[in-house]
């Protein structure tokens, strides 16, 4: 049984000492073994095996800025659940409810993000005008 601290904590420190000598060993072998060719082919950018075309500034739909955003809300809601299933039994009815009302609260979003059309991909976006004297884009209902 460990009577001190360092005692309790020494297996932790041998495994991280133990796991970046592998990881600095490891990336100094393949940079020595490894073989080196460059050519113009390897150094193109990979775009998902496509060729990469057009500017790297080029505007995306907001649907793949709100998706990303809902993405990353559930996620969120998963964590908040796992620490909620660990203490449930000690909470009882209390964490039961309060569970309850946060998964209605993100229902509640969630179905107001399917109202206003974020999960549909199927319908065609608003053509965009230029903002007057600003160049801004604005959203125009097409007449």
């Amino acid at each position: 049984m460990p009577t001190s601290e360092l005692e309790k904590y020494f297996p932790v420190l041998v495994m991280a000492v133990i796991a970046a000598v592998m990881a600095a060993s490891l990336t100094i072998l393949s940079s020595v073994l490894g073989k080196r060719s460059k050519s113009p082919q390897k150094d193109t950018p990979y775009e998902c095996g496509m060729a990469p075309t057009g500017d790297a500034r080029d505007r995306f739909s907001i649907k793949f800025y709100l998706v990303a955003m809902i993405f990353i809300l559930l996620d969120i809601e998963a964590v908040f659940l796992y620490p909620w299933a660990v203490v449930y039994r000690q909470l009882k009815w209390f964490a039961f409810f309060e569970m309850l009302l946060f998964i209605a609260l993100v229902l509640v979003g969630y179905f107001y993000i399917w109202k206003k059309g974020a999960l549909d991909w199927a319908i065609p976006e608003r053509p965009r005008k230029a903002g007057p004297k600003t160049g801004t884009n604005l959203y125009r209902e097409a007449a």
